[in-house]
């Protein structure tokens, strides 16, 4: 809703074109895309640009939810697409648990908790009531790892055999963290990520163990 929304989507689009062609890029909205309190315009002007707010892919027998976290923080203005997101997630974990998937991994801009699963509300995570249901389905289906971003810093912890993961900002840092990324490899047996500032990536690449990882799964 600002005046320079259309030069910042348009300067990312073109950061983003140079991208090597075989990196699938994959987006989540968040709060700046589509607001805190999102409504049904300011959803389908980010699906316009960037595709759907929410959806699913496989990737070599692992299975992927993309949701739209802030119909679970405030979905006051268009309470039927948090709605019409409840039963479609709920009918994708149906899938999965059919097809016996190697491993669910969820993205979501709002981590469901920073630290511990019963942390007091704040504008970084989602409500307890809210929180509670989503990590229970969550549990139940048997997902091993949800990855956010939204709190600008490293954190983290775990729910029932759930791992919460919340990577710091490629851009504008709030805590002690520096520019980086989140690395993550995925085996059949287990999912290994390590957080790398900018200057580690391009002085040294990523470590020796991620890399055996990596060369085993070619």
């Amino acid at each position: 809703g600002t005046q320079w929304r259309k030069d910042q989507e348009q300067d990312l689009k073109n950061v983003l074109k140079n991208t090597d062609q075989d990196i699938p890029l994959v987006f989540v909205s968040g709060n700046h895309d589509i607001g805190n309190t999102p409504t049904r315009e300011t959803i389908d002007n980010y699906c316009k640009n960037w595709g759907d707010d929410y959806f699913s892919f496989w990737v070599g027998g692992v299975f992927f939810l993309v949701l739209n976290s802030q119909l679970y923080f405030d979905s006051s203005k268009c309470p039927e697409l948090k709605q019409a997101q409840d039963v479609w997630l709920n009918e994708q974990l149906a899938v999965a648990e059919k097809h016996k998937c190697k491993h669910i991994i969820v993205f979501q801009h709002i981590p469901l908790f920073l630290r511990k699963p019963d942390e007091d509300h704040d504008y970084f995570n989602l409500e307890k009531s809210v929180r509670q249901e989503i990590m229970e389905k969550f549990h139940k289906a048997g997902i091993k790892a949800v990855f956010s971003g939204h709190y600008h810093r490293n954190a983290g912890g775990s729910y029932r055999g759930l791992e919460m993961v919340v990577s710091s900002a490629i851009g504008c840092q709030l805590g002690e963290d520096t520019h980086g990324l989140r690395v993550v490899v995925v085996t059949d047996e287990k999912i290994v990520h390590r957080y790398y500032s900018l200057n580690e990536l391009s002085s040294q690449g990523i470590e020796k163990e991620l890399l055996d990882m990596l060369a085993k799964q070619n």
